[in-house]
């Protein structure tokens, strides 16, 4: 049908490669472009022989002149940003440049402060409609999933939603004392920011990880959960019409919490540059060259996650809640595609988002949210692509 660029050599770009290999029917060629080559070609050599055709290629997604250049070579019915969030903005005024769609994981971060906003994203919407291509914003798991999750539950099962719980929830263990599952520098980023939520049109702001329940959820049990800021949060506040009140919340373990307090005690978890025998450096781009990397975490791995939504509202006039969730087992991606259960929830909706778009079922002139479009052709597609959902399962608020 068709060909994809995916920018980024990393754990979740992997996962994506081996999802557009299994639906070569859609993905007829790929690029693998990404600043370092020697990654693309592992992948390649991981995968070829299949019917979709691989190329590689060496890309620094920084300047947009470079990606401009690959776009123009390659020729992508779609382009597929599973590199840094930093690199969003450069990476869409590629594709606006070629007439490219696009589509990412994450929003854009500006590399000197953690924003976790939409807005510079939001800003290219009548350049995407003027130029007749998508932009197709945070088609991972959280953001992605979730609020496919919470479209599907607007359109079949709710008259009114009146509350939005996401609950994103890793039970896997990889045997290291402190170790993030994706990139080291943007989980720190999240998790030492402010919490932040939803409620009655106004945004209330927490310290970080202030907040903290207890909940026992399908397949993996009690675990303590703790409230953040999700960029989601922006955007299903103004998408989902008539909420009142959306929280984020996200699983940590004692022991990682430790090892993050005493990080950020001693200052390595800054994002303020100093300078060390001559050289500036940030230091929380030197913790992250230190910590494992989270794409080699997946043979370690052990355990599953469990991330969804928790819905309240009204239907046919009672008070109705309605849970829908997927499972995802740390062991069973890694045999899969060589990645562990975080890469793996992440890089298959991406690959979902650009298949919709390719084949012309999400494709609208413009700048989009996942929630925006029909959910059921994404949670099909979830089925039959390895993030199978489960409903009506209410789990336990212990605490």
């Amino acid at each position: 049908m068709g060909k994809a660029l995916i920018i980024g050599a990393g754990g979740v770009a992997s996962v994506v490669v081996h999802k557009c290999c299994q639906n070569s029917d859609v993905f007829e060629e790929i690029c693998i472009a990404s600043r370092t080559i020697e990654k693309c070609e592992a992948l390649k050599n991981k995968l070829d022989g299949d019917r979709t055709k691989i190329q590689t290629a060496q890309l620094n997604a920084d300047n947009t002149d470079e990606v401009i250049d690959i776009i123009k070579k390659f020729e992508p019915d779609v382009v597929i940003n599973v590199a840094l969030p930093y690199q969003d903005l450069t990476i869409m005024d590629a594709c606006l440049a070629t007439g490219v769609h696009y589509v990412d994981t994450a929003n854009y971060e500006p590399p000197d402060t953690p924003k976790f906003e939409y807005k510079w994203q939001w800003a290219y919407k009548e350049k995407f409609e003027e130029a007749g291509i998508t932009a197709l914003l945070g088609s991972g798991f959280d953001p992605g999933v979730t609020g496919v999750f919470t479209a599907y539950a607007q359109k079949h099962h709710f008259d009114e939603i009146h509350t939005i719980d996401i609950v994103d929830a890793n039970a896997g263990d990889h045997g290291y004392p402190f170790a993030t599952n994706f990139n080291p520098e943007i989980n720190i980023r999240e998790i030492t920011a402010n919490g932040r939520y939803f409620e009655n049109g106004k945004w209330i702001e927490t310290e970080p990880l202030a907040e903290k329940r207890v909940y026992n959820l399908p397949e993996i049990g009690p675990k303590d959960i703790y409230l953040l800021y999700h960029e989601e949060l922006e955007s299903l506040s103004i998408n989902i019409k008539g909420v009142k009140k959306i929280r984020f919340w996200m699983t940590f373990s004692e022991k990682y919490l430790t090892h993050l307090h005493v990080l950020e005690n001693v200052g390595m978890t800054s994002i303020e540059p100093i300078e060390f025998e001559g050289k500036e450096i940030i230091p929380l781009q030197f913790l992250k060259a230190v910590l494992p990397d989270p794409a080699s975490l997946g043979p370690r791995t052990k355990g599953k996650t469990n991330i969804g939504c928790i819905i309240r509202g009204i239907k046919d006039g009672k008070p109705k809640t309605y849970y829908v969730y997927n499972v995802c087992d740390h062991e069973e991606c890694y045999r899969e595609v060589g990645s562990q259960a975080i890469s793996y929830t992440t890089g298959v909706p991406a690959m979902i988002g650009a298949m919709l778009i390719m084949k012309g079922i999400w494709k609208k002139p413009g700048v989009y949210n996942v929630e925006e479009f029909d959910p059921d052709p994404f949670m099909d597609a979830l089925n039959k692509y390895g993030l199978p959902w489960q409903e009506n399962f209410t789990p336990t608020l212990i605490d």
